[in-house]
């Protein structure tokens, strides 16, 4: 694969993927606002089948100017076909078929001495994969700084309510003290000075295990970070392997290759020989923790500053020609919903063939921001499949954290919403076909009643057979042409509504999306109810889901309310079920009607919904930002003829003016900072 991250950039320049800009842009807030609007550019969301068509914009960034001696790369693998090229294949679920092929040749019978003798390639093969130490300096230690200065990178500071100046890939080394055996995880670190930072792991991660372990023994705890290097070892570090995996043997995999390792200069760990720059240093488990935040993070929200450990640096060594990686997070999409589709697209293999092998396929759609929403279709073959697969993946690593679930079975395309949308429609009854529970969520969930503990809820959108063997579905609910407005009889006489989204509807698909500025106590639930009882008494057949969001949100675009609402919803908390009149769904088979629901999307306030906890704030570029970037645009972007078209930039790097998308959220905006007021 990649012997350096240079040679990485040129990869990407070579497939004209990259553009180089010469002209300093400030890493405080500049790069960022720069690069979400390249990340924003084609409007694409990331598809296993694809990426649509049209002139593509959006490239990895080469900022050659930082006002530092490290020029900065981002955005590398923001796209599918970045990802692609960073895990060496043509299709994101090669790796898959890879994995199923190793497991086969393992697992399958050996009937024979030949048949065992067969095996010995593919033996050879993983041990092949397994890192390697080596004695001596590596490249990562060319350099190594007198007094070491993390302010000498150029950290960036992303948003206007950042805490301050963060490391966004950071690739970071810890060791069970107990039985050695190393984790690689990718936790956000925020800078306090030349010589301490912070390091963010929560609490369900390994590395915050290990600290746990060193905090019993009273012993320091050893921590060595990663910059640059193959990308693979930032996308490792970022998989949800089993904790007994090591991340290195899993990047041999991917690349085919091993990882030479090399021992740090200061602490007893050992690091890429090939990572750009590396940061040596310890955590002390009985130093009291440092307050580190707010943050904008990948749900689109800041996460809110909390207390984390010191981490002490003690080297920093780098190479002659280093290259400072980096990341933005925020609204999606951004370069992190590329690496969550190919994470999505790798693991399927394992979980079917490990847990689930009734799933045919899973997606994860950006607008839930990972854990939110999770689809998946299986092979249902007997009553209650459905509910297996729900226990299993709730239970199932990181998937403990999902928040909604849907599961399908059919001909139905995961990846393809309306289908999606149509699948539930028809198939779920929301009185029977909804399944709530509670656990362990996300702790940059905000919607939570209680921290890092929440609602869940599954769908079950197969199809069901009654009784007697009849297909049970449910038709279309709205008549066809049947429009409504917010301001029209009877919908207008509903205190609170601003906007009603019914496109759905119009195509026969039973959800409503509706906006509404709440101002009272139990308003979401009062409206629900007056809204199921308004369509019976107007001869309306009523939909079966309706989703609140706030009235600052356009709920014509069904990708921002499914983003926004994703993210302020509690299943269990914020849903109400409406039960429907016996015959109100003309040819229903069951002879029955049909529940509905009701689902709050709303912000939560103490005032309004005994909601006790802070909440955050979307995250925005600020109007000075936005300015200046507008301002030196054409400077960054395009050539003294004026430029060219985007699809004919290439590695030459002019773009077209892009437009803030920050311009569109600010509306969005809450009063305050990071933490909205009430």
């Amino acid at each position: 694969m990649y012997k350096s991250q240079q040679d990485y950039i040129e990869a990407l320049e070579k497939a004209g993927e990259l553009i180089r800009i010469k002209e300093f842009v400030d890493p405080i807030l500049e790069i960022a606002e720069v690069v979400d609007r390249i990340s924003k550019a084609d409007d694409v969301s990331p598809s296993p089948r694809g990426e649509g068509s049209g002139v593509r914009r959006n490239k990895a960034l080469l900022f050659e100017n930082t006002g530092t001696g490290f020029p900065l790369l981002i955005n590398a693998m923001g796209s599918e076909k970045r990802m692609c090229l960073t895990l060496g294949v043509d299709d994101l679920d090669d790796v898959g078929k890879d994995i199923e092929a190793i497991f086969h040749s393992l697992s399958s019978p050996k009937n024979s001495i030949i048949d065992k003798l067969k095996v010995l390639p593919e033996l050879g093969k993983i041990s092949s994969w397994m890192p390697k130490t080596r004695s001596g300096r590596g490249e990562c230690q060319e350099i190594v700084m007198a007094d070491p200065d993390i302010t000498k990178l150029p950290v960036l500071k992303c948003w206007p309510h950042d805490g301050g100046n963060f490391l966004t890939l950071p690739i970071i080394h810890t060791v069970d003290p107990n039985n050695g055996i190393r984790n690689v995880g990718l936790y956000r670190m925020q800078v306090f000075g030349p010589k301490l930072t912070a390091l963010h792991w929560h609490k369900h991660k390994v590395s915050a295990g290990h600290f746990n372990e060193y905090k019993k023994l009273g012993k320091r705890m050893p921590v060595a970070v990663a910059l640059g290097g193959d990308p693979l070892y930032v996308f490792s570090a970022a998989c949800p392997l089993p904790p007994n995996m090591d991340e290195y043997m899993f990047t041999g995999f991917l690349r085919k290759k091993k990882v030479e390792l090399v021992k740090c200069l200061t602490q007893d760990m050992y690091v890429p020989a090939d990572a750009d720059i590396i940061i040596e240093g310890y955590v002390d488990p009985n130093e009291e923790f440092i307050l580190e935040g707010p943050f904008g993070d990948h749900t689109g929200y800041y996460s809110l500053a909390d207390y984390y450990p010191k981490f002490h640096i003690t080297a920093i060594t780098h190479k002659k020609n280093a290259i400072y990686p980096a990341t933005i997070v925020g609204i999606p999409p951004q370069e992190d919903a590329y690496i969550g589709k190919a994470i999505e697209r790798i693991f399927l293999t394992p979980i079917k063939m490990t847990i689930l092998p009734e799933i045919i396929d899973m997606h994860m759609p950006v607008e839930g921001v990972f854990h939110n929403l999770v689809i998946v279709k299986i092979k249902n073959e007997y009553e209650g499949h459905a509910q297996k697969v729900m226990n299993a993946m709730w239970g199932a690593g990181q998937m403990m954290f999902n928040k909604i679930l849907v599961v399908t079975d059919g001909d139905v395309n995961i990846h393809n919403y309306a289908e999606v949308a149509r699948a539930i429609s028809n198939n779920v009854d929301p009185a029977s076909d909804i399944y709530f529970s509670q656990g362990p969520m996300d702790v940059l969930d905000h919607a939570c009643s209680k921290f890092a503990f929440g609602g869940k809820m599954c769908l079950d959108a197969t199809k069901k057979v009654t009784p007697s063997h009849e297909l049970r579905s449910q038709p279309s609910v709205v008549p066809k042409g049947k429009e409504m407005r917010a301001d029209s009889p009877p919908l207008g006489e509903l205190e609170g509504v601003v906007a009603i989204n019914d496109s759905l509807l119009q195509l026969g698909i039973s959800v409503l999306f509706i906006s509404v500025k709440k101002d009272r106590k139990n308003h979401i639930k009062e409206l629900n109810e007056k809204l199921f009882s308004t369509f019976h008494s107007s001869n309306l057949p009523a939909p079966k889901f309706i989703i609140y969001v706030e009235h600052t949100v356009d709920v014509s675009d069904i990708k921002d309310t499914m983003w926004r609402f994703a993210n302020n919803f509690d299943p269990k908390r914020d849903s109400y079920l409406t039960p429907t009149l016996k015959g109100e769904i003309q040819g229903h088979p069951l002879g029955r009607g049909v529940s509905g629901i009701g689902m709050d999307g709303t912000r939560k306030t103490k005032a309004l919904d005994n909601f006790d906890r802070p909440w955050p704030n979307i995250i925005c570029a600020d109007e000075t930002t936005i300015k200046s970037v507008d301002e030196k645009w054409n400077r960054l972007f395009m050539s003294p003829s004026g430029g060219l078209p985007a699809d004919q930039a290439g590695n030459k790097g002019e773009v077209p003016f892009i437009s803030s998308p920050s311009l569109k959220y600010r509306k969005m905006l809450y009063k305050g900072g990071a933490v909205a007021e009430d």
